[in-house]
């Protein structure tokens, strides 16, 4: 029986993958802390071990008596009240497991780090917008891109390329996943849109061209445990869902799957998105409460192109994304409401 440890367990994606791994048979390890809430790992079968991944020292000792056969770190910040957060969680947490890992010389197969599409920020901006691909240089525009770029660019640094670029002796198994926007039951981000919608405002930002990815939560979960079977190490994956969409589409399957209450859709310029923004993480950090209307969140919408290469994974994983945003949205709407969360 394969064991697996899955860092940000209790989190929307991470405890999906629980399940998966799961239904796959495998000995399931969560990383939780004291305060983790375990509402979605109430299976009798999981695992729990707390790790502290502020500390290299204190992982290797909590490490030292456990060995995987596989880690997804999922765990990570995607909105805090301070910059200097996102870089002690996603970049120095993700360095001290890692790190610890090699200490306690885990005999490991693979090393799974689900990243972002945000580490490349603003390119192919010019219309017609082009796909974004891996050889592009990334240039974050959001501190969460930022540090999930630091971490990668650490994971690349353990097993160095030669001078004819051609990657030596492979010193750790890792393999990065970058989805784009991901959404399903459980999410909270998404879910404000909907919320929203159910208010009868759709609220847009830009008079320029959009054009969005998605990819729903169990594409994501199978494309890791396709990434366990088949990637090679060191490669780095897109995942949407193969599609398009312009910036009114996901309003309006949310719309529908709501049973189509009447909807004002309001287009502002980017310059009220700042002021908006702007004033949420004032708020946020008067009240000390991590606001969705922040400065990442300014530019994440101000970015035009979402666009993104997915051919890699599908050739070299046999990812082949399996639900439509139609799909997606109804069953994410269909699970809000279903937990009164709408």
């Amino acid at each position: 029986m394969s064991k697996i440890l899955i860092t940000g367990a209790s989190g929307f994606i991470g405890s999906f993958i629980v399940e998966e791994a799961l239904k796959r048979g495998m000995e399931v390890w969560a990383a939780i802390r004291r305060s983790t809430s375990k509402e979605y790992l109430q299976d009798e079968r999981i695992h729990f071990i707390e790790l502290d991944f502020s500390s290299e020292k204190q992982l290797t000792e909590q490490l030292a008596n456990h060995s995987f056969d596989y880690v997804v770190h999922a765990a990570g910040a995607t909105k805090c009240l301070n910059k200097a957060d996102f870089y002690r969680v996603n970049t120095e947490g993700t360095r001290n497991l890692v790190r610890a890992i090699i200490a306690v010389k885990m005999p490991m197969k693979r090393f799974i780090f689900v990243s972002s599409l945000s580490i490349y920020g603003p390119v192919r901006e010019q219309q017609p917008y082009e796909e974004i691909q891996e050889t592009d240089t990334p240039c974050p525009n959001t501190a969460y891109g930022q540090s999930k770029l630091l971490a990668e660019e650490f994971l690349d640094s353990i097993n160095p390329a030669d001078e004819e670029g051609e990657t030596g002796e492979c010193i750790f198994p890792y393999i990065i996943l970058r989805p784009t926007g991901v959404y399903g039951p459980r999410e909270k981000d998404y879910f404000l849109m909907a919320k929203s919608v159910k208010q009868h405002i759709d609220f847009g930002a830009g008079f320029k061209r959009q054009d969005l990815t998605f990819v729903y939560v169990d594409d994501v979960v199978n494309a890791v445990f396709l990434a366990m079977d088949r990637g090679m190490s060191g490669r780095k994956y897109f995942l949407t869902d193969g599609q398009v969409y312009k910036s009114s589409d996901f309003s309006n399957l949310i719309r529908r799957a709501l049973g189509n209450p009447w909807m004002l859709r309001i287009k502002a310029p980017i310059w009220v998105l700042r002021l908006i923004t702007w004033a949420g993480e004032y708020v946020g950090r008067a009240t000390r409460k991590v606001s969705a209307l922040n400065n990442d969140k300014y530019h994440i919408m101000k970015q035009r192109n979402w666009r993104c290469n997915i051919e890699p994974a599908m050739d070299e994983l046999g990812y082949h994304p399996q639900t439509t945003l139609e799909e997606g949205v109804k069953k994410t709407i269909d699970w809000y409401v279903k937990n009164k969360w709408l």
